[in-house]
């Protein structure tokens, strides 16, 4: 158990590198987007910016093991089982895509979600889906007429 706790402390025992490869990681992924939700968060909860910084990118999406586009498709699977986080989702999936998901990878674990998570769940991941790729011009709605499947009628 020592060595266990001695390892995850090692890795974050500094708490400035801690802070910059929070910030490093939150700007590859979430960007201009990231970095305001953590500036308002400052104004009123200081605290949970430097949580969302330290913790959630410095320590956990930054570790070696797995590439940020699985980081962030693990994220967009967990935010839209909850159905309640629709700010968070969109956030998300624009790093998804900064990060270099595709966009019908995304959509494909947010339909998966329907299976776990029920389909309102679904439904709403795909509303936010639908409003990132509006707003950035991807996924099948900007694709090729040609190799978008049209619905009969």
């Amino acid at each position: 158990m020592a060595a266990v706790l001695t390892g995850a402390s090692a890795w974050s025992a500094q708490p400035d590198s801690r802070r910059q490869r929070g910030e490093d990681t939150m700007l590859k992924t979430t960007g201009a987007e990231g970095r305001q939700v953590v500036d308002s968060l400052r104004r009123i909860s200081p605290e949970l910016g430097d949580w969302i910084v330290d913790f959630a990118y410095g320590d956990v999406f930054s570790q070696p093991g797995l590439s940020l586009c699985t980081r962030e498709l693990t994220t967009i699977s967990a935010l839209t089982a909850l159905g309640n986080a629709q700010p968070q989702l969109k956030v998300h999936i624009d790093g998804a895509l900064n990060v270099g998901c595709k966009p019908g990878e995304i959509l494909q674990v947010i339909n998966q979600m329907a299976v776990y998570a029920g389909f309102p769940a679904a439904l709403n991941g795909i509303a936010a889906a639908r409003d990132v790729f509006e707003k950035r011009r991807v996924g099948p709605a900007f694709s090729d007429p040609a190799q978008r499947k049209i619905p009969p009628g």
